[in-house]
This record gives C-alpha cells, sequence and structure tokens, in this order.
C-alpha cells in the first residue's frame, strides 16, 4: 500500500499567509517562507502555495514568493491561483513549483489541463476542484467558491482525469476552516470516480480527522492549514498517530 501524504497549505494574500472560514474573514497566520521552513523540518510531505488575490497581484510578485519558499524546500512544491494560460504555469514552474493546481481556468478552458500535462507531464497538473453539498449532490464552485460551475464534483473530477489531470485537490466549501472534520462523504465520491490520487481538503481538526479521511474517505493525501499554523499539532505527532491506526505514512 502506497504511503498517504500530509500536504501543508500556505493560501497567500499580499505576500501573507492567511486563513479564514468558508473562504471568508481571512486572517493573516504568518510568513510564506518561515512556514515553509518550519514545514521542511517538521518532515511534511508536500507544500502547495494558494495564491488568492492572484487577480491582483502581478504574475512576477507571485513568482518571487514561489522562488522564496522553494528555496526552503527539498518537498515537492505545488502553486494554485491565478494560472490562466499556460504562460503562467511556465512562469510557476519555471520559479521552482514542481506542480500547477489549476481550478477556475480549468473549469473555463478544460483544454488547459491536456495543453500542460502534455509539456510537464500528468504529474506536473493538479487540478482543484472546491464543491458544496446541495441536496443530495456535490456541486462545483469557482472563483474562490463564489460562483457555481453548473458541474458534479466526481463527474468533473473523471473529466479532469481524462483531460490529463493527475492528482485533485478537492475542498469541502462547506467545511474549509471550521475544524469539524473532512467531507468524508464528498472524498469518498470523488475517490471512487477517479484512479488518480485524491488530496482530502477543508476541515481538519484533529488527529482522527486524518484518520477518517484516510479510511472512511478513501483519500489518498490529506491537506490541512490552519491546525499546522496555529501549533494545535505538529506533523511528527500527526504521523506517529496515522501509524498507530495502521495507516502507512513516510515517518
Amino acid at each position: 500500500m502506497l504511503s498517504k501524504r500530509i500536504i501543508a497549505c500556505l493560501d497567500v494574500r499580499d505576500g501573507h499567509v492567511v486563513k479564514g472560514v468558508h473562504f471568508e474573514s481571512l486572517r493573516v497566520a504568518g510568513d510564506p517562507v518561515e512556514l515553509a521552513r518550519r514545514y521542511n523540518v517538521e518532515g511534511i510531505d508536500e507544500l502547495v502555495i494558494l495564491d488568492i488575490t492572484a487577480t491582483i497581484e502581478t504574475r512576477r510578485a507571485r513568482a518571487d514568493t514561489i522562488r522564496r519558499v522553494a528555496a526552503e524546500l527539498f518537498i515537492p512544491l505545488a502553486v494554485g491561483g491565478g494560472i490562466k494560460v499556460e504562460e503562467d504555469a511556465a512562469a510557476a514552474i519555471e520559479a521552482g513549483a514542481d506542480k500547477v493546481s489549476l481550478n477556475t481556468a480549468a473549469l473555463a478552458d478544460p483544454g488547459l489541463i491536456t495543453t500542460l500535462a502534455k509539456r510537464y507531464g500528468s504529474q506536473a497538473v493538479v487540478v482543484a476542484i472546491d464543491a458544496k453539498r446541495e441536496g443530495e449532490r456535490f456541486a462545483v464552485y469557482a472563483r474562490s467558491g463564489r460562483a457555481a460551475a453548473d458541474r458534479d464534483a466526481a463527474e468533473w473530477a473523471r473529466e479532469a482525469e481524462r483531460r490529463g489531470a493527475g492528482e485533485i485537490l478537492l475542498t469541502s466549501i462547506d467545511r474549509d476552516g471550521t475544524k469539524s472534520g473532512f467531507d468524508c462523504a464528498l472524498t469518498s465520491a470523488v475517490s471512487a470516480a477517479v484512479s488518480i490520487p485524491v488530496i482530502a481538503s477543508g476541515g481538519a481538526g484533529g488527529l482522527d480527522d486524518f484518520v477518517e479521511v484516510f479510511t472512511t474517505g478513501r483519500a489518498d493525501a490529506a491537506l490541512a492549514a490552519s491546525i499546522f499554523h496555529d501549533a494545535h499539532t505538529s506533523v511528527p505527532a500527526l504521523k506517529r498517530h496515522l501509524a498507530m491506526h495502521h495507516i502507512p505514512v513516510r515517518l
């Protein structure tokens, strides 16, 4: 069985790491370079930078943040936010990113997934899906959760895989920042729909939440932010807890 990955997320706005609830009420949570350095030492498996104000910040400003963070890391780095066209992806990878994450741009132009997969390989292309429960279905939202995309999360994940995506970064808008646990029903539904890895995101509040999303939710990786930023737990403590529950992790 492949090891389950633990991923830390840095939501960056105007050069600062921020965190909110349901994608709103943002607060400053630290400096991206300092947090990257800390997580690298603690043994995080991967790091994700999501530039949540990329439509305002310039490509050059984003590249500078990527370079400074990448200089601290010996682990894979994924970058998302503002990756609208092939040139944006190229700038991120040239600055030090190993992967790029597409969300709104992929919904607007699904062919961009294929273009980037052909240029960099599927392993470098992550499709981020922000989903919200609507009755019996999980609806996809674009533009940081503000615009309904008229798509079902599992169906969109299948299409993204067909078009060349190497991973799905799946965020529950309902759980984001609540520390009430991952949405395992959402994660399980999408995991069952695709053969590529699914990264669960949104809602991590305690050690057992990770156990649940790796078992009940069938996730391949789990991403968290505030639980790590605010030192509610450490990466080593989480990995020890998972190992105690016979979940394979990189120690």
